[in-house]
């Protein structure tokens, strides 16, 4: 910071301004949390009577402060991923079960959502496509805000529902199944060339809400990646240049993450994780009949309250998963 020519590629500088005060923020809490211990907390451990209740308690209670304070800068360690620090591009895909899917997927996006509300995170949606009766097939948005991906990232993958159907006359109890994808946004691209006879583009009219004249043009953009197959969507900008440009974006992160995992020779645990969104493919399930429990499949962490998760109280599997560095 102190290069005199530090200030000549602003986008860099503020990248790294942004990591120094982060790291600056991890050290400021490691030495509060130690001097508070060692002038306060301990101090008064020490010369405290055994009968002296009220204060056994008040320490009691301070205890698990400053517990709760080293979990959370446990976690702040544990996100130390090349992009754990970035945006993060949030994907969800219906599958098995059809309207009931459908469903589940619009559950599981108002999860993510109350999530985000409550960190303070910002969501932008860039594409959604309804269902035929009832919640949708897909959805695509962008969580904004630092450390989005690497507290997002072990959520990829398959999320099981067993429930009583709210569609289903005769009451009967079906499973469901919707995918998360989550890649990070990733800025410094410039590596990534894509050729145009790689790519099709295809503009048609927005299926939102409209307004502003959002779908009365055919501002919309579709862009398939044809030698990988990725597909990116882009339809809440007004024109159809701006559609283009976010739809590059995430098709330069998507293709840079490729990259990376083929040159780490993760490619096949990513083709993995995206084969099918059926039965034994979970990673999680959320059970709300015969009993109700949410179970992650891969650490094991469980939660009775299936409601409260759903209302985005997800931040014991999250850290879990974290401990755990599956990915």
């Amino acid at each position: 910071m102190s290069d005199p020519n530090f200030w000549n590629n602003r986008r860099h500088s503020e990248e790294v301004i942004s990591e120094f005060n982060s790291l600056k923020d991890i050290l400021n809490n490691v030495h509060s949390l130690k001097n508070d211990l060692q002038s306060y907390y301990l101090e008064m451990l020490r010369t405290v009577s055994p009968d002296d209740q009220d204060i056994l308690d008040y320490l009691a209670e301070e205890s698990n402060g400053i517990e709760s304070q080293l979990k959370e800068l446990e976690i702040k360690v544990l996100l130390n991923g090349d992009y754990d620090k970035n945006d993060a591009i949030l994907e969800i895909h219906s599958g098995a079960g059809g309207t009931e899917a459908c469903d589940w997927a619009n559950m599981l996006y108002r999860m993510y959502f109350r999530w985000c509300e409550k960190h303070g995170y910002k969501i932008d949606v860039i594409d959604q496509q309804p269902g035929l009766e009832v919640g949708i097939k897909s959805m695509t948005v962008i969580v904004k805000g630092l450390y989005a991906y690497g507290y997002l990232k072990n959520e990829k993958g398959v999320h099981r529902l067993v429930r009583i159907s709210p569609f289903d006359s005769g009451k009967r109890r079906h499973t469901s199944f919707a995918s998360v994808e989550v890649t990070p946004v990733i800025d410094f691209n410039e590596d990534i060339v894509i050729d145009d006879k790689d790519i099709r583009i295809d503009v048609f009219r927005s299926t939102g809400a409209g307004g502003q004249g959002v779908n009365t043009t055919d501002s919309a953009v579709r862009i398939t990646h044809l030698p990988t197959k990725i597909v990116v969507t882009c339809q809440n900008e007004r024109s159809q240049i701006q559609n283009k440009e976010k739809c590059m974006q995430i098709l330069k992160s998507k293709l840079y993450e490729l990259q990376k995992l083929e040159n780490e020779s993760k490619i096949e645990e990513l083709k993995g994780e995206q084969k099918k969104i059926d039965f034994g493919s979970q990673i999680r399930s959320y059970v709300m009949c015969p009993y109700t429990l949410v179970k992650d499949s891969r650490t094991g962490t469980e939660n009775t309250n299936v409601d409260k998760v759903l209302d985005g109280d997800i931040d014991k599997f999250i850290e879990d998963n974290l401990k755990g560095a599956r990915i």
